[in-house]
């Protein structure tokens, strides 16, 4: 196209008819003649009035991305504070010092510890512990009552010195057990981190595993919700806080599910992240700006946001700001740079950040040497609790959206001039004695001189009776009670109808059914019992159509909540689409990671909420355990219940999906999971009795020596059989792990001096056991009995539990060997998984051991090719036990090769 021919610039407004172009160009003409009298500043600041007029005005605009680098709420706008605040600030520079110093005190034992992410969050959790953060014995006058949830407070990991300090004041923790951070061994150690599972009266949320404390956080706060919108609890009054750091928010899991809490309005939600723009080994953006960059993404998906950035002593620097030279350079600025600056002295920042322009030096020209070092080394928002106080209240009163608050701190604040803005500060795990002086005077302790010459710096309490203390609980039992605070009141639930289980333990007559129907049409019926159908939570990452769970959607309905808001596609059928405000199932979309948060949430409501509820987790099982382990991790930390199913299990079960839907491995990665009680049922009627024992142990009345706290993995399959009715006097076996399914004499008739085997095999393996007993017999005259191994690793766990006790004198001979004792010949063990998984009981099995599984990457093919391909088809099998036999001198070694030829192998 010529030069002189240019076509003018469109727009997507230019698609929309124009009413009164006039106008129009009035306005446009208006904004151009202010840009070239006024400056660019100038026209920026009237638009974004104007916008905000709009939006005051009901106009209905979308949302800017970002706003200036400066505190969302001015000065004159924050609300009287409400409490003592030099009383506060006394309360919490005892914090920071016990914290200090008990990290200081475990390093001296090469413990190590965090120092200075608690010393730049500290105003941001007393702020919310004085004023917000509710606790479980209620409010007075509340909707919920009292004797409520309180609100959920997820801790920043690297923050707990912090919170331990401050549980120590209120007398919740001795001095001894200050001085065992990081000792656990014992049993009264403090955990280094927020762990439940070790201190379960304190902590209620594992957080420090980057990325899953803010996921969780989104799901907790929803599932708030959904219990409330089912009539279960009234959650009105808790809200949930979620503490985070600049830099974890890089980790994907922290921003996964941000839309989520944005559609659905979750108002019950607030992330506080401790913007002191440093991560572990040095600045989180260093050429960039991390508070802008959250700020759109948090804007973008629904969030209201609150910047909380500069303290007082900014207010009176940017008022001068006529020009929006200072806006500019703030803007401009990058992070690392900005550290930087809180590290030099006065004349540095005279040259460099208020040199580069006229209007700036003019600003700076006005400032002292002194003022200069305030405002960039100590005047943040974070640090000021009037300036926390506002944001905290303007974001529990916002209404309609979460909020995240952008809280802007020195990382090693008050731990001196070696600490604070150093890349190195989060590996640095002491002070030494002229910091701590330094620390001491900074804070206005009054410690003596005299108590800091020894080698270990001491603990300080102002006493029990103290001004302070008292202050402290009276805030607390104002805001009901102590937090963070775990607390568990048993409530059992009674038992089901025996019905549902029966019906699966008869058998499926002649109709073929897969174990993963067996199991929904289990939970289809237990979810209308009267006592307790109403407390299963189904949970499933959009693949209930997969797993045969359409059926639910018309009863159970899929919790939305907005209800229904559209006429579904397929209303007039018998299984439609149904949403409902008081839906039971969740349904995430196509999210593992969101579907364990919720999992977490609903497993562990019996504490956080005081009110079971019995969630099931199913997906397909390649995309469980493999991409969501460490928050499987996380969930057993956090004492969850529930069951968790694997479905399509197996390598070879998945026809044509190939490498990647391909299940061999995820029994080995539960298998580390200690809170993991992992099944692999072959049949209806062991998913009946494992369900049931599972229901039992996690919701029912419990023995002295049972933990509860555990969850139940199953893997089932999607291949159709027949399903027999459970044999008589195996529901032991079953639920240890192993039990005789068919003995060679009931199969085929064999000679009584044949050849004898043992076939051990699990989940949809043991119909490949069943057809190489029937070749051995009829091929080869060998009598192999089949065994069902619903459990390689609660095998493995109960002898390990047997070799343990032997170190105490005590002998007990593990359930696998005696189950097995006697037994004629070597064993062959399969399954549909890598060998490794089997293998894990082989060092108490006496007999010759012979393993065969699916080791390496899935393929696609029929199952009977896949099979053949990895060498677990019935007639590979037969061939291996074969070879066992012969290894043994049972029988010929040429009949190994006979068989091998025979099958094509």
């Amino acid at each position: 196209m010529p030069d002189d021919v240019r076509r003018p610039r469109l727009s997507q407004l230019d698609q929309i008819p124009d009413r009164d172009p006039e106008e129009t160009a009035e306005w446009r003409a208006s904004l151009t003649a202010v840009t070239e009298s006024a400056g660019p500043h100038r026209a920026a600041y009237l638009m974004r009035r104007t916008l905000e007029s709009a939006g005051d005005g009901g106009v209905v605009l979308p949302p800017l991305l970002e706003t200036e680098y400066i505190n969302t709420i001015p000065t004159a706008a924050e609300p009287a504070y409400p409490g003592d605040e030099a009383m506060e600030a006394r309360i919490t520079a005892w914090n920071r010092w016990n914290a200090a110093a008990m990290v200081t005190r475990g390093s001296k034992l090469g413990l190590g510890g965090h120092i200075a992410t608690f010393a730049s969050a500290a105003w941001l959790y007393e702020t919310g512990f004085q004023h917000f953060f509710r606790g479980k014995e209620g409010l007075a006058g509340s909707p919920a009552g009292g004797g409520g949830s309180g609100d959920q407070l997820y801790l920043q990991g690297h923050a707990s010195p912090g919170i331990y300090a401050r549980a120590f004041l209120e007398g919740r923790l001795s001095e001894a057990q200050l001085d065992r951070f990081r000792q656990e061994a014992g049993g009264d150690g403090l955990p280094s981190y927020p762990h439940p599972r070790r201190l379960p009266w304190l902590w209620e949320f594992p957080t420090v595993s980057m990325g899953l404390g803010p996921l969780s956080a989104i799901y907790q706060a929803r599932f708030n919700r959904y219990l409330e919108h089912r009539g279960i609890k009234d959650t009105s009054d808790s809200h949930v806080w979620a503490f985070l750091g600049d830099g974890e928010m890089d980790e994907p899991e922290s921003t996964a599910s941000l839309a989520l809490a944005g559609r659905e309005g979750l108002d019950n939600l607030t992330f506080v992240i401790n913007c002191n723009l440093q991560r572990l080994d040095g600045p989180v953006r260093p050429n960039f700006k991390i508070v802008q960059e959250l700020e759109a993404q948090f804007r973008a998906a629904g969030w209201h946001v609150i910047k909380a950035l500069w303290g007082a002593a900014w207010d009176e620097v940017i008022a001068q700001d006529t020009e929006g030279a200072l806006l500019r350079r703030l803007r401009e600025t990058p992070d690392a740079q900005f550290q930087t600056y809180a590290t030099r002295d006065a004349g540095y920042l005279r040259e460099h950040f208020f040199g580069a322009d006229a209007a700036l030096r003019t600003i700076g020209a006005k400032l002292s040497d002194a003022k200069l070092l305030e405002l960039f080394q100590t005047s943040r928002a974070g640090h000021e609790p009037r300036k926390v106080y506002a944001a905290y209240r303007a974001a529990v009163e916002h209404k309609g959206a979460p909020t995240v608050i952008l809280a802007q701190t020195v990382k090693g604040y008050t731990l001196g001039a070696g600490f604070e803005s150093r890349n190195a500060n989060h590996q640095m795990k002491k002070l030494t004695g002229p910091q701590f002086r330094t620390m001491r005077d900074l804070l206005e302790l009054p410690i003596p001189d005299s108590a800091l010459d020894a080698d270990v710096v001491p603990y300080w309490h102002p006493g029990e009776n103290s001004p302070e203390v008292r202050y402290l609980r009276e805030r607390r039992a104002a805001l009901g009670g102590p937090a963070p605070a775990r607390t568990v009141v048993a409530k059992p639930l009674p038992a089901p109808a025996a019905k549902p289980f029966t019906a699966l333990e008869k058998g499926s007559g002649g109709q073929e059914i897969a174990t993963t129907m067996a199991f929904v049409r289990l939970i289809k019926d237990l979810m209308r019992e009267k006592e307790t159908g109403r407390r299963w939570v189904p949970i499933v990452p959009d693949e209930a159509r997969t797993f045969g769970m359409e059926s639910l959607f018309p009863s159970a309905g899929l919790y939305s909540p907005k209800g229904q808001t559209y006429d579904p596609v397929d209303r007039d059928q018998l299984l439609y689409y149904k949403e409902a405000k008081d839906g039971q199932i969740l349904n995430e979309g196509i999210t593992e990671a969101g579907s364990v948060a919720d999992f977490t949430a609903a497993a562990t409501s019996y504490a956080t909420h005081g009110e079971p509820m019995i969630p099931f987790y199913i997906f397909y099982s390649m995309f469980g355990w493999q991409r969501t382990a460490d928050q499987f991790w996380a969930l057993a930390d956090q004492l969850g219940r529930g069951f968790v199913i694997g479905a399509t299990a197996g390598r070879t079960t998945m026809t044509g999906e190939g490498l990647q839907h391909a299940d061999g491995h995820s029994h080995l990665i539960a298998s580390t999971n200690p809170a993991a009680i992992s099944y692999d049922p072959a049949f209806a009627y062991e998913v009946s009795v494992i369900v049931r024992e599972g229901l039992r142990r996690m919701y029912g009345e419990t023995a002295a020596d049972e933990d509860p706290n555990v969850f139940y993995y199953l893997t089932v399959y999607n291949e159709p059989k027949i399903q027999p009715a459970m044999p008589e006097g195996v529901e032991e076996g079953i639920l240890k792990g192993l039990y005789r399914y068919r003995r060679a004499q009931d199969a085929v008739r064999t000679p009584a001096n044949a050849p004898q085997a043992q076939l051990l095999a699990s989940g949809t393996a043991v119909h490949w056991a069943l057809e190489t007993q029937r070749l051995l017999a009829e091929d080869w005259g060998v009598a192999a009995d089949v065994w069902s191994a619903p459990s390689w690793t609660e095998l493995r766990r109960e002898a390990l539990e047997c070799d343990a006790a032997r170190l105490h004198g005590e002998e007990r001979v593990p359930y696998v060997t005696r189950a097995l004792a006697g037994a004629p010949g070597p064993v062959v063990a399969f399954s549909d998984w890598m060998r490794a998984v089997p293998d894990q009981i082989a060092p108490w099995v006496e007999q010759e051991w012979t393993s065969v599984g699916t080791d390496g990457f899935g393929l696609s093919d029929t199952r009977d090719a896949a099979r053949r391909h990895f060498g677990v088809d019935p007639q590979s099998l037969t061939v291996r036990t074969l070879a066992a036999l012969a290894r043994r001198g049972d029988i010929n070694p040429a009949t190994v090769k006979e068989a091998a030829e025979r099958y094509g192998l």
